[in-house]
């Protein structure tokens, strides 16, 4: 059996061990979402408006899943980059174009949107998502070509990716997605109608350019001469405005010079007073940091002695409890000393008994061998212990105290007795005969000690 301070240790130390197996378990089920990703936690993740949620989604942070209840998976943020080279593709002048182009797509971090891509996109692979959104994109850049003209797709890019981007995006958020960028690389068609747009605007563009460059060129001599002409004009104008300027500047200088002697001395007079003042602002919070730090110092002094008294207490506490537990086991064990004694002492005087009744049964069958018949054995006993009987029987009425006795005798008028002699005879009568005595015992008396009471009663008075 183990002591009373092992057992508890050992429960103390199944506790603690219990209780951080629990700790770890709950914090391997609290999952931090990283940056590029999104958690998806679904099970029992409570209700809305319109029932029970079938996912909660998480960017950024952390979350406790709970075991049995919840399980969570993980939605990656990597932009998906998706070819598309749409071939073939009927115009709305019901021409066929190839739209060759890239785009970049990824899953959306908006709340509602999210929740479309934990409904549709969790458990996917990244092969599996890229084809989804690759049959959307067809669709609608076959849906965007088809409402455009070829002169619009081709002179208007900016409306036409707008018309595909717009398009695209709405159905990739039916499915969680969003659309991040989009590069329409190259435009062609079978009938050639692109290149020969192209070359029309090539040759208008060559025309254009010769035309301006005759404009400019009759341009450049009138220019030529009028600048001449002005040349002229504005250096004499610069030379009169030169002179009234330098004496503009000379009087702008002296002004300056004046002001900036003013504004040094009013900068020095701020800046002395601001050193005072912020010099005085350092010695206040200088004071206000040490009261601080004082308030501080004693707060700690009081927590330290407040720590102290507590853990004092404490260790006074279990050196209590440990006193106790060792005196209870000291009472204990003194009582289970005291219990062992007196059992071992009873269990002597037990064997004593014993062998005391197993040498007395020996005596009396020594006896009856002795006297060969179990009544002459007994007739021996009786006669062994007849004198004790008779003193026994004396005793009786020796002890009696008799102050005074007043007799009137008469002389033994009726029976031939005298009243003493009645009076010692009746005393006599009041100590039970010998018969009796055997009565009891169940025995019949020897015919030599007598038959009855008033035989005995009279040898007792012939006696007397």
């Amino acid at each position: 059996m183990l002591p009373s301070n092992l057992s508890g240790l050992m429960f103390t130390t199944l506790a603690v061990l219990f209780v951080f197996g629990l700790v770890i378990a709950l914090l391997s089920r609290y999952k931090k979402c990283p940056s590029d990703k999104i958690l998806v936690k679904y099970g029992l993740v409570g209700s809305n408006e319109a029932g029970m949620k079938s996912a909660k989604s998480i960017h950024g942070g952390a979350t406790f899943i709970w075991p049995v209840f919840q399980a969570y998976q993980y939605l990656d943020l990597t932009p998906i980059s998706i070819e598309v080279n749409l071939q073939n593709a009927l115009s709305k002048q019901n021409i066929r174009i190839d739209v060759p182009s890239r785009f970049t797509v990824g899953i959306s971090t908006e709340p509602e949107i999210v929740q479309n891509a934990a409904e549709r996109l969790l458990g996917l692979k990244l092969g599996e998502i890229q084809e989804l959104a690759k049959d959307i994109i067809f669709g609608q850049l076959r849906l965007v070509v088809a409402t455009m003209d070829i002169e619009e797709i081709n002179t208007d890019r900016d409306k036409f990716l707008m018309e595909v981007s717009h398009n695209v995006e709405s159905e990739l958020q039916k499915i969680g997605l969003r659309l991040i960028n989009v590069n329409i690389t190259d435009i062609s068609d079978e009938s050639g109608y692109i290149d020969a747009l192209g070359k029309e605007a090539a040759a208008k563009a060559v025309n254009d350019a010769k035309i301006s460059v005759a404009q400019k060129t009759r341009d450049g001599s009138i220019g030529e001469a009028q600048a001449v002409m002005d040349q002229r004009v504005k250096v004499a104008e610069a030379n009169a405005t030169a002179v009234e300027g330098e004496n503009q500047s000379k009087i702008k200088i002296a002004e300056s010079d004046a002001s900036r002697r003013e504004m040094e001395a009013v900068a020095t007079k701020r800046a002395v007073a601001a050193e005072k003042i912020q010099h005085a602002k350092a010695l206040e919070e200088s004071y206000v940091a040490e009261k601080s730090a004082e308030i501080a110092r004693a707060e700690l002094e009081q927590a330290t002695k407040e720590a102290d008294q507590i853990v004092q207490s404490k260790i006074d506490k279990q050196r209590i409890e440990i006193a106790a537990e060792a005196e209870a086991e000291r009472i204990r064990r003194l009582a289970r000393g005291d219990a062992d004694a007196i059992f071992m002492k009873l269990e002597a005087e037990a064997r004593g008994i014993n062998a005391m009744l197993i040498k007395q049964a020996e005596g009396f069958k020594a006896i009856v061998d002795a006297a060969g018949t179990p009544d002459a054995a007994m007739k021996l006993m009786i006669v062994d212990k007849l004198p004790e009987l008779v003193e026994k029987q004396v005793e009786a009425i020796k002890n009696i105290k008799i102050d005074k006795i007043t007799v009137w005798d008469s002389l033994g008028k009726d029976d031939g007795k005298t009243s003493t002699a009645k009076f010692v005879s009746g005393m006599m009568g009041s100590v039970p005969p010998l018969n009796e005595l055997f009565n009891m015992a169940g025995l019949d008396i020897p015919g030599y000690l007598g038959k009855n009471q008033a035989t005995e009663v009279e040898t007792v008075e012939d006696a007397l």
